[in-house]
């Protein structure tokens, strides 16, 4: 067994959905002046409302887990029976990616169903904008209870707002990770007691009221604890333990975690009133390409994620093999339970391909990496997310394409032939896609305007937990 293999099932081509990637003239002035200039970023039109069916809607969603580490995607050790045990009950999305590998940012646009260049939190530490519409908000004027409950320090409300999108918002963030140095998570076990104290409660006192209920575990983020307890079962030798090894019992102990939640919900419920939704924030790169962690690059260990959707009744069990990002959840999400979205989002619902109707065409998407978490200065032009950007990218079908902002490094990839990422196709000749340099010029222009909002000063103590969990520069 390979470890470190990143799995990826080699898909069928279609040159009728590409489009040209060689240029023949300098790119790198082109660059500059689209990074000055900007281009309109292009939005998908938001879902009309479908029927008139109220679910609870349960959204689980578990820090820097790699969806090659799972055995729904194909794993050969056991890390996940309760997971792959739920992904087979719904759509399972085989190719998911998330808009940019942090914790903050990709939350913020699961939620707000915009990229993070336009909901302005592109680095943590750096707020989203104030005021922005989400599906929580959206779904609690409908008449939904809402509630979060996370197990990341990164996702509190003073760093991200998302505790103002939500009725309840918990953090009881006691847990000692890093060498016992810092308070900085939630233990699954609390997190899971802390989310079922709520549902009951909502079941005992507004149980005719459906809810959406978001769980955020931290496991398995680093520096990935050791499970005694699953060693013999994913066949772990204690004496000669790696760091896969040690993050592959986290996962087996999140599964628990996530058994327990699901088992603790169906008690107060019927399935068929029970929409879930399975996800990460983003993977995690366990040595590939020299790098160990997240966040500052857009190779696929740290940027693909499991993603599905569970109803049943509602949902026929299958697979989406089309691109799909955490951006498609909020259309998705409204659609299946008949809401309208308050204003334009950036992805497609898959609402039709659930039901077992036709999935949305490809198209091609803009992935952006950012440097470290920002802790001080509250300056108005102190440029904290236009000088961040470390790299942008976008996938068309198996053709992926980055480049990095610093030594304007250009690279491209085929997925189907290539999945580790080991061959780059550029040559001397070639220039970035049109592609590429539109999603550049997007990100860039709507960072340029997001510089105007200030950045709020850190507390030293949530300075130091951010430099504990490695996100500060």
């Amino acid at each position: 067994m390979c470890e470190l293999e990143y799995n990826a099932r080699p898909r069928r081509r279609d040159d009728r959905l590409r489009k040209p990637y060689i240029r023949k003239k300098s790119w790198i002035a082109e660059i500059a002046a689209i990074a000055a200039i900007g281009v309109p970023a292009l939005l998908a039109a938001p879902p009309a409302a479908a029927g008139d069916d109220r679910p609870s809607v349960l959204v689980i969603t578990v820090d820097a887990l790699r969806a090659d580490h799972l055995g729904i995607y194909g794993y050969s050790r056991p890390t996940s029976p309760t997971i792959d045990r739920l992904m087979s009950e719904g759509l399972l999305f085989e190719r998911a990616w998330t808009p940019e590998p942090l914790t903050g940012p990709a939350m913020c646009s699961m939620l707000t169903g915009m990229p993070p260049h336009l909901h302005a939190a592109t680095r943590n530490g750096l707020r989203m904008e104030a005021g922005l519409d989400s599906l929580p908000k959206t779904l609690a004027g409908k008449g939904w209870s809402t509630a979060g409950f996370i197990g990341a320090w990164t996702l509190k409300n003073n760093l991200t707002l998302l505790g103002d999108h939500f009725e309840t918002y918990g953090e009881r963030l006691r847990r000692r990770r890093w060498f016992g140095v810092l308070n900085s998570e939630a233990s699954g076990e609390d997190l899971t007691d802390d989310a079922l104290e709520w549902a009951e409660r909502h079941h005992e006192k507004d149980g005719e009221r459906p809810f959406f209920l978001w769980v955020h575990y931290i496991e398995p983020h680093a520096p990935y604890r050791f499970h005694k307890e699953y060693a013999e079962r994913l066949g772990v030798n204690e004496d000669k333990l790696t760091r896969v090894d040690r993050y592959d019992t986290e996962i087996a102990a999140v599964d628990e975690s996530i058994r327990r939640l699901l088992e603790g919900i169906k008690k107060l419920m019927a399935d068929d009133n029970l929409l879930i939704v399975f996800t990460a924030d983003h993977g995690e790169s366990l040595g590939e390409h020299n790098y160990w962690g997240h966040g500052r690059y857009l190779y696929e260990p740290s940027l693909r994620i499991p993603l599905g959707i569970v109803w049943k009744g509602r949902i026929r069990p299958g697979a989406a093999s089309s691109q799909a990002t955490l951006l498609d959840l909020a259309p998705t999400l409204f659609d299946l339970v008949g809401v309208a979205a308050a204003g334009e989002l950036a992805g497609r619902s898959w609402a039709t391909a659930a039901r077992g109707g036709e999935a949305p065409p490809e198209r091609t998407h803009c992935y952006q990496a950012h440097r470290g978490a920002v802790h001080g200065g509250t300056h108005d032009n102190d440029q904290k997310r236009s000088k961040g950007l470390l790299s942008v990218g976008v996938i068309d079908g198996d053709r992926k394409e980055i480049l990095r902002i610093i030594g304007k490094e250009h690279l491209s990839f085929d997925l189907a032939e290539d999945p580790l990422e080991l061959d780059n196709m550029v040559t001397i000749d070639s220039s970035p896609s049109d592609a590429l340099l539109e999603c550049l010029g997007s990100v860039s222009q709507a960072l340029g305007a997001l510089d105007r909002l200030a950045t709020q000063k850190l507390d030293d103590e949530t300075v130091e937990q951010l430099k504990a969990l490695g996100y500060l520069d």
